[in-house]
């Protein structure tokens, strides 16, 4: 035999040896895959994929084939109610659905020596061929991807996923993130972008620049108002460390006659009830108001002539009230144009522990017994009265009138007076005349007048001064006015005016001066100043309160 049909037998037999080889992988690789084996009519058999009892392929037979046609790969944990399963036709339409489906198609003629199986499901009718849904074509058997598929379907399906997530990720544009560190406020980013104004104004339109200039011409148009009406603005409060407090309770500045009867009468409720029906219905002036109006004008005129002063009167709201009276009174407050920010609700709890607190300089109430507590506490107090007539006050001065004896000075001159008689009471008098007088409850307030009264004076505003004070006494001036006088220069205070009245009435005086308050520690001459229209306030204080009814 010649060499050459040696060659040529030799590779008849390696390529009969590979073909029957090849086929017989793929058999296994089609047993494997198929669990049954459907027969048809003579002698060829279709294999087709595991059935369940319904005559559905599974779903994870339909994972071992090829990628669906939407390229993304199957999940393990997506629903079982989209297209998990495939109806299997009976035997009669096996010929129809074999020309149909590419699988069927392609499938190979099973070996003689395996039995054929038919399905257990009883036949059913063909569905049509649009509502089928088409078998994925079978993988190639000689490609990697097919062998992974039949390794770990589940691991396949996984990684496909993560391969079409880290795809889309890396599609998104990466925008940089500022870390917290340096976040910076807009004051400082919007230099980095220039603005309209800060670009070349070359680079701008013609009605750009148009614009802009109309802008401009606007807010200069509005500045010329504003600039004009920049004093009614609220001002800004003073800090409570150089301001002169003055706290005021709410029956003090507004007459609340009618609420308190009804408290007294029907109770806590009633009374919370009738304020809240009437939180809109602002209240009347009370024997404070007058007071505190001239105390703002004091403030006013301060900064007129010092802008950023902070020596100013800061008046607070003070009350045992509940919070929910709180809406009425500040709708009062507003309604009148009071400059009152700071307020102190207690709902029925005594407001004297929080004086000392808001650094109080002046407490002012209708209260008797919550101003005899203030002044046990040290905090200079006073309990209003409202007069009985309507008198006209001065708008652009303050005027402030008090009574000598425990007042401003120590009720030394009253014991004597009560114990050894009037006379006594002159030579006492006149023999210590170089002797200070201690101080009473009033003083303290008296002396920040008199410091405010000062920035007027530097400013050379003593003739218009907004602030005056009255000393009316029942002294004689004779025997004990030298005596107070001096007191009073000692302690680097000065009194505008002073009224020895040597035990003449003191009503018929104080409607001549129209003092906004009155402070005096007897109530003799408290009630004879309400009966002819004087605002005046009583200080509980010194040895003349044992026999006050």
């Amino acid at each position: 035999m010649s060499q050459t049909s040696l060659k040529q037998k030799k590779k008849n037999e390696t390529g009969t040896r590979h073909s029957k080889e090849s086929l017989e992988a793929e058999k296994r690789r089609d047993s494997e895959k198929t669990g049954i084996r459907l027969s048809t009519q003579g002698s060829q058999e279709l294999s087709l994929p595991k059935t369940d009892s319904r005559g559905y392929v599974g779903r994870n037979e339909w994972s071992r084939t090829s990628r669906s046609p939407s390229t993304r790969a199957p999940s393990v944990d997506e629903p079982r109610s989209r297209n998990t399963s495939i109806k299997l036709p009976n035997s009669s339409t096996t010929s129809r659905t074999s020309s149909t489906s590419p699988s069927q198609h392609d499938s190979p003629p099973p070996l003689s020596g395996q039995p054929s199986l038919q399905p257990t499901t009883p036949p059913q009718a063909p569905r049509s061929l649009d509502s089928r849904p088409t078998t994925p074509p079978e993988p190639d058997p000689g490609s990697k991807r097919s062998s992974k598929i039949q390794e770990n379907p589940e691991a396949w399906a996984h990684s496909i996923a993560r391969e079409i997530r880290e795809s889309r990720d890396s599609s998104l544009r990466d925008y940089p993130r500022t870390p917290p560190t340096e976040w910076k406020p807009y004051s400082q980013r919007r230099v980095l972008y220039p603005t309209s104004m800060q670009l070349d104004p070359d680079c701008l339109s013609q009605q750009q620049q148009a614009e802009d200039n109309d802008k401009d011409a606007y807010w200069a148009s509005m500045r010329t108002p504003n600039d004009k009406t920049s004093n009614f603005s609220r001002p800004r409060l003073p800090k409570p460390k150089h301001a002169i407090t003055i706290a005021v309770s709410s029956r003090a500045l507004f007459n609340m006659v009618d609420g308190r009867k009804i408290y007294e009468e029907e109770g806590l409720e009633k009374y919370m009830e009738y304020q809240l029906n009437n939180e809109n219905v602002v209240l009347t002036p009370g024997p404070a108001f007058r007071f505190v109006k001239a105390l703002q004008h004091v403030n006013a005129r301060l900064r007129d002539l010092y802008p950023d002063e902070q020596d100013l009167f800061d008046i607070v709201l003070m009350t045992n009230n509940h919070a929910q009276v709180g809406v009425r009174l500040i709708n009062s407050v507003n309604h009148y144009g009071l400059l009152i920010d700071r307020f102190c609700l207690t709902g029925g709890k005594s407001p004297i522990g929080y004086l000392k607190a808001y650094l109080t300089n002046l407490y002012l109430s209708a209260d008797s017994e919550n101003v005899q507590e203030a002044i046990q506490e040290g905090i200079a107090s006073a309990t209003m009265y409202d007069g009985a007539k309507d008198m006209s006050y001065c708008d652009t001065q303050l005027r402030v009138a008090f009574d000598g004896d425990a007042a401003l000075f120590s009720d030394e001159s009253e014991h004597i007076t009560k114990e050894h008689g009037l006379d006594n009471c002159f030579q006492h008098e006149t023999l210590f005349e170089n002797k200070l007088l201690a101080q009473a409850p009033l003083k303290s307030f008296l002396e920040e007048l008199g410091r405010l009264q000062k920035k007027f004076y530097a400013k050379d505003e003593r003739l218009l001064c907004p602030i005056r004070t009255y000393l009316v006494t029942a002294k004689s001036a004779a025997s004990s006015g030298a005596r107070v006088l001096k007191t009073l220069r000692r302690w680097g205070l000065e009194i505008d005016e002073a009224l020895f009245l040597a035990g003449a009435p003191k009503g018929p005086i104080l409607v001549k001066i129209r003092p906004h308050i009155f402070f005096d520690d007897h109530m003799f001459h408290i009630e004879g100043a309400q009966k002819l229209g004087t605002i005046t306030s009583h200080v509980p204080y010194g040895f003349n309160q044992k026999f006050n009814t």
